[in-house]
């Protein structure tokens, strides 16, 4: 396969971030059995993740690709190793709130690193956008095995226990494994820079994205997308432990199955793009969710569930909730490859920030107003809320696949 060793590498460092970001959900839980932290507390959590991958992603986008692709990972993934071996000795809420904040500037450089670099190493469009389908599928892999590894460390018979936080080492080793790959792993980044301007004209032709109407809808898009993405897997672990009162470590495993569900997603969404337009795909999977929705979150309601319950004996609806992710989960690539293959190559690193950007803020109001809603009303008023986003999403979905670039503008 070509360009097998660098292709395998992004595949590891998306794997390492999946579990370290999305970990927050499981975060949020313990923080509110081990420490007595209340819900709205807890969801700025998001913000110390998602803020700081906005703001960095905005100030390096525009020349990350003058610093190095590759030195920008290997910062990223240095960072994270060295906060993850500190995370085992942690015994306050700051501690998180510092984690949070480092995973959330080595997201900033990994991922426009990594979305610049599929324009590297994929000569066509249906590649470029098939590459992005199964990647973000892996990424949710990693979701999946986050939440499962994290089950595994949980003490269910002593909520307090803080013998969970030993799962960073294993996070630590990680991510140290995939700084060494990264190391030894050549990647061709000449094609990413653009050797006719200096850092000031890279900035302006980060700017001028925005003269373009279909980037504007696009980034609508990947804001409210996230926003409906984020409060569902930040708090399904809460609504299993809160709603469905199922015990702890199944209530974070149904973290796993939600990601599993967007992994299966994601990789069908490489295998449908290359078959059909992706606003049908978009189009079809916004319809699904929204019934979905309206279809499963009554069943929440009034569920006798006890605490011997498991997997194996849980009702329907315990299968049914983060089966919905596989419907939402083709999204986020297919626009994503969309706008990317729009565009020049030296400009996909600017894009990248700006898609990096876009989506941490949607990620952050998501988490948050969730979280209020959940508290002040309940877990199933929350997530209905959703309705709406998605409704605005399909919208300007539509009007962006009308809407063209003109390169020479």
């Amino acid at each position: 396969m070509k360009n097998f060793n660098i292709k395998a590498v992004l595949f590891l460092n998306y794997f390492v971030f999946a579990i370290l970001l999305n970990s927050v959900g499981t975060v949020i839980l313990q923080m509110q059995q081990n420490f007595g932290i209340t819900k709205s507390s807890a969801s700025v959590l998001e913000g110390f993740k998602d803020l700081p991958i906005a703001i960095c992603s905005f100030i390096l986008a525009s020349f990350l690709p003058k610093i190095g692709i590759k030195k920008s990972m290997l910062i990223g993934l240095l960072l994270v190793s060295c906060m993850c071996f500190v995370m085992p000795f942690a015994n306050d809420f700051w501690f998180f709130k510092l984690l949070f904040t480092i995973v959330g500037i080595s997201f900033a450089l990994i991922k426009i690193s990594v979305f610049t670099s599929i324009g590297l190493v994929t000569d066509t469009d249906k590649e470029h956008s098939s590459f992005m389908g199964y990647l973000e599928g892996f990424f949710m892999i990693g979701v999946l095995m986050g939440n499962v590894l994290f089950s595994l460390f949980i003490d269910d018979q002593n909520p307090r226990s803080t013998h969970w936080l030993n799962v960073y080492w294993v996070l630590g080793g990680l991510s140290t494994l995939s700084f060494l790959f990264l190391f030894f792993t050549k990647l061709n980044e000449n094609e990413a820079k653009s050797e006719k301007t200096d850092l000031l004209g890279d900035l302006k032709n980060s700017i001028s994205l925005f003269s373009y109407k279909k980037v504007l809808f696009f980034l609508l898009c990947a804001f409210l997308f996230v926003l409906v993405e984020q409060s569902f897997q930040t708090w399904t672990p809460t609504f299993y432990k809160e709603i469905l009162k199922v015990p702890t470590s199944m209530s974070i495993q149904a973290g796993a199955v939600l990601a599993g569900a967007f992994a299966l997603g994601r990789f069908l969404s490489g295998f449908f793009s290359k078959k059909f337009s992706w606003i049908y795909v978009v189009s079809c999977c916004v319809i699904g969710f929204a019934i979905s929705i309206l279809l499963v979150l009554p069943l929440t309601h009034n569920t006798l569930i006890d605490v011997n319950t498991t997997w194996l004996n849980a009702p329907l609806v315990v299968y049914l909730f983060p089966l919905m992710g596989g419907l939402l989960a083709p999204i986020y690539p297919s626009i994503n490859s969309v706008i990317l293959a729009s565009i020049p190559k030296y400009l996909h690193s600017a894009m990248s920030g700006l898609i990096v950007v876009f989506s941490a803020i949607g990620g952050t109001i998501g988490s948050i107003i969730t979280g209020f809603v959940f508290q002040e009303f309940s877990g199933q008023q929350a997530f209905y809320l959703s309705l709406i986003p998605l409704s605005l999403l399909i919208v300007s979905a539509i009007i962006m696949n009308k809407l063209k670039i003109n390169p020479k503008k």
